[in-house]
């Protein structure tokens, strides 16, 4: 793949001419815009125009492109320009109105959405993403304040916001919510990071728009923008990083004729087990070596397709995507399922790229059409999903309670197969954007989804089930001016879950009335559940000159998940016995979200406080009772609610010393206490503590031959959590130190972006509270030393 990329980039690069565009960006009144953003597309490079409206881009082959300016409240201009040499142009802006916007980042518009959106929003892109790699999408992003991750190795991790996480975030991917299996805690997501364009988190409660399970807030996703008529062109991406030994590349190939696109894309990645800041690790008061600060057995690999394409008119839009995501992840071999003691090191240390029991395989396959017709005032939208979610756990069989110590050859079943799950998920959302005026929107909508998982394998945690939520929603936005805008909407939520009875495989002593009989014990029966109801949202923005003003206020949903109503076996990752209750009430959240910010030339600072009730929070509370059954005594949780009340907020600045050098600070706060039950007073899990990150970043357009470079420096605080709900325990504060740089290199007039990382820069041996990991008294990886390398290509058809 590396090999067929080059060949490409460089058979093109001697065609390449150097040309340069130079341009001067205005207002209505023929006033230079300062700051205004200029994209030029498909080579994806941008400039922000200067103290006389000015900008130049160099380096550029001949042909069509297309530029896109834009500046806060202005109409963005996009055209289409051809290149034969240098040249200069003149654009004019037009003061915009409320409009319907495509949700497509830009530099301003990041800008612009968080002016018109009451909720509190957070709006990164590809090269956000590039400068923050991690071992996973959420990795890349939990640098955002009030976004955190539950890392569950070298290569998966799920997302949390404000402290938040499981079934209470939604991740929506090309407009359709991403579906797999993540009531569980070792369960990643299955995406792409290198296939995506923007990621947009919108924190706090997000039902109105998305339904049932947007509690927490929303993680949308988008694929990169479109190519430009009549061009053709890809990125080669390499990866490398030391801590656990991963090589990675990604190609893209794309093309565009006038009204017809196509774009394909390939990742490929292979790591080692991670490594560790210490020598052994204590888990369940037995201390475990490792092996050169290898968790052994963490290595993995993963293969992605994408394929997308569609159809491009004025009026009228169509486009698909098609993904295959495949991985193989290896558990921590010393925390999985089997005592501490009864591992083979001398397998498992032969060599730090295999994978051994126990492990996991995943496919995840997805189909999404998203389509729309645009008329003057009126926009109607159709997205159409269908997903299939396959995981298998796989290990060696291992008698626990009354099972044979041999396994029978009569089941249907692999004996190593611990556990399968397979889920068809088939979705549709229906949205009618309505302009009735210059300063009124309308916005009505249906989501709807069915979900049916299936299961397999000799473990049993949840049953088959079948599931379906259909949800409708109004929601209108006026503008009293260009600086004041009131929203405001209402949904209404249906759903139903059947779950299936399951009986053990194997009998199990049963003594009724003094009598002793062997019987096929049933872990779960058939429960048939309905929920509905109603939720609604109020919000108001002031955007006067330099300062924004927003407020929300809403009540949000989520019916309970298979798991919390049958669960009913051993958890194999947290050694507990989790029991699911039959008869819990869906979850009802209260929520008053609060944004300040300030913005001048060179200064900048905003918080963003929250105040949330939940009147019947669902959690896992913890027994004095033990398994005897299905385990070795594992500890009994079981499912229950109560109130909880919980308040925070996040803070961030930054100041321009100069031109070129900047200070930052992003901070978050979260506190959670529940108000009733068993345990009244006490925090919720995984509640991550205060934390804060100062930055020093220095950037400049050229350094000698390299452009847009940069060097960035982040120390990262964060405090004791002394706050905990039993049985866990307490996690103590560290510090952290990470360092970026980069830039854009040209070589015989091909561009090539470089991104480097130094994670843990000292090798600091600490703990996260949000991690699964820290359960089992296992620290973050060390030190890591992270490579990206971006090389784009295009031409002309």
């Amino acid at each position: 793949m590396l090999l067929f990329g080059m060949v490409i980039i460089y058979s093109f690069s001697f065609a390449q001419m150097h040309n340069e565009l130079k341009g001067t960006v205005v207002d209505e009144n023929n006033n230079p815009l300062v700051g205004a953003s200029v994209f030029l597309l498909p080579v994806n490079r941008g400039k922000i125009t200067d103290s006389n409206g000015d900008f130049i881009i160099n380096n550029l082959s001949q042909g069509n492109y297309t530029i896109e300016i834009s500046f806060v409240s202005y109409k963005t201009l996009v055209d289409t320009i051809v290149l034969t040499g240098n040249k200069k142009y003149k654009f004019q802006l037009d003061v915009s109105t409320l409009s319907l916007q495509e949700v497509v980042v830009r530099d301003n518009y990041a800008e612009t959405r968080k002016k018109e959106e009451s909720l509190n929003i957070e709006i990164v892109n590809d090269d956000y993403l590039k400068q923050n790699l991690g071992g996973s999408v959420m990795n890349s992003i939990e640098r955002l304040p009030g976004v955190s991750a539950i890392n569950i190795g070298s290569g998966q991790s799920k997302p949390v916001i404000r402290g938040l996480g499981f079934n209470r975030v939604v991740v929506v991917e090309n407009n359709i919510k991403h579906e797999a299996q993540q009531w569980g805690a070792d369960h990643g997501l299955e995406i792409d990071q290198y296939a995506l364009g923007t990621i947009e988190v919108i924190k706090g409660p997000a039902s109105l728009m998305y339904g049932s399970d947007a509690m927490g807030g929303i993680i949308d996703m988008k694929y990169r923008r479109l190519p430009v008529e009549n061009s053709f062109g890809g990125t080669v991406e390499l990866t490398g990083k030391t801590n656990n030994d991963l090589l990675g590349t990604s190609i893209s190939l794309f093309g565009r004729k006038k009204w017809f696109f196509a774009d394909f894309r390939a990742t490929i990645l292979d790591y080692g087990d991670y490594k560790v800041p210490t020598d052994s690790v204590d888990i369940y008061s037995y201390r475990v070596p490792l092996y050169k600060n290898h968790l052994r057995n963490t290595a993995g690999k993963e293969q992605n397709l994408h394929f997308s394409f569609g159809i491009i008119q004025k009026q009228f839009q169509s486009k698909f995507y098609i993904s295959n995501i495949a991985s193989k992840s290896g558990f921590f071999a010393n925390a999985h399922g089997l005592e501490p003691r009864n591992v083979d090191y001398d397998l498992h240390d032969k060599s730090s790229r295999d994978i051994q029991y126990p492990y996991q395989l995943v496919n995840h396959l997805k189909a999404i059409n998203s389509s729309y017709y645009r008329w003057e005032k009126l926009k109607l939208e159709f997205d159409l999903g269908f997903q299939r979610n396959f995981r298998q756990e796989w290990n060696h069989y291992v008698q626990h309670g009354y099972m044979p110590a041999t396994f029978p050859d009569t089941l249907g079943f692999n004996p190593d197969l611990e556990r399968q799950f397979e889920k068809y998920v088939y979705s549709g959302n229906m949205k009618f954007l309505y302009q009735l005026s210059n300063f009124t929107q309308f916005n009505l909508g249906l989501n709807s989804e069915f979900q049916n998982n299936h299961i397999d394998g000799r473990g049993f945690i949840i049953p088959a089930y079948k599931q379906f939520n259909v949800g409708g929603f109004i929601f209108a936005k006026y503008s009293f001016s260009d600086n004041s805008i009131i929203q405001a909407g209402l949904r209404y939520d249906f759903g139903s879950i059947e779950t299936y009875e399951y009986h053990d495989w194997f009998p199990s002593p049963v003594i009724e009335n003094g009598d002793t009989t062997m019987q096929y014990l049933q872990r779960a029966g058939n429960i048939n559940r309905v929920f509905s109801n109603t939720t609604w949202s109020l919000g108001y923005n002031y955007n006067p000159g330099s300062w924004s003003y927003k407020v929300n206020i809403g009540k949000s949903f989520r019916m309970p998940i298979a798991k919390e109503l049958a669960a009913n076996g051993v958890n194999y990752h947290h050694f507990s016995y989790e029991v699911g209750n039959a008869d819990l009430s869906p979850e009802i959240s209260y929520q008053l979200d609060v944004g300040i910010e300030y913005n001048s030339k060179r200064f900048a600072i905003g918080t963003t406080p929250f105040l949330n009730y939940f009147s019947n929070f669902i959690y896992l509370n913890p027994t004095s009772e033990h398994d005897r059954l299905y385990g070795n005594g594992n500890q009994i949780y079981y499912y229950t609610q109560s109130q909880v009340f919980r308040y925070g907020a996040e803070i961030h600045a930054h100041y321009e010393l100069s031109k070129s050098l900047q200070l930052g600070i992003i901070g978050e706060y979260v506190y959670s206490e529940q108000m009733s039950g068993a345990k009244k007073g006490f925090t919720l899990p995984f509640s991550p503590p205060p934390s804060g990150i100062f930055n020093i970043k220095y950037h400049k357009q050229k350094i000698k031959f390299i452009e847009n470079a940069y060097l960035s420096f982040d120390y990262r605080v964060t405090a004791p959590q002394a706050n905990i709900v039993p049985p866990e325990k307490t996690t103590d504060g560290y510090q952290i130190v990470n360092l970026g740089m980069g830039g854009d290199v040209v070589v015989k007039n091909q561009h090539i972006n470089i991104s480097m990382q130094v994670t843990n820069l000292f090798n600091t041996k600490y703990f996260n509270h949000t991690s699964y990991y820290r359960l089992i008294n296992v620290p973050e990886p060390g030190r890591n030393f992270i490579i990206n390398v971006s090389i784009p290509f295009s031409g002309k058809m």
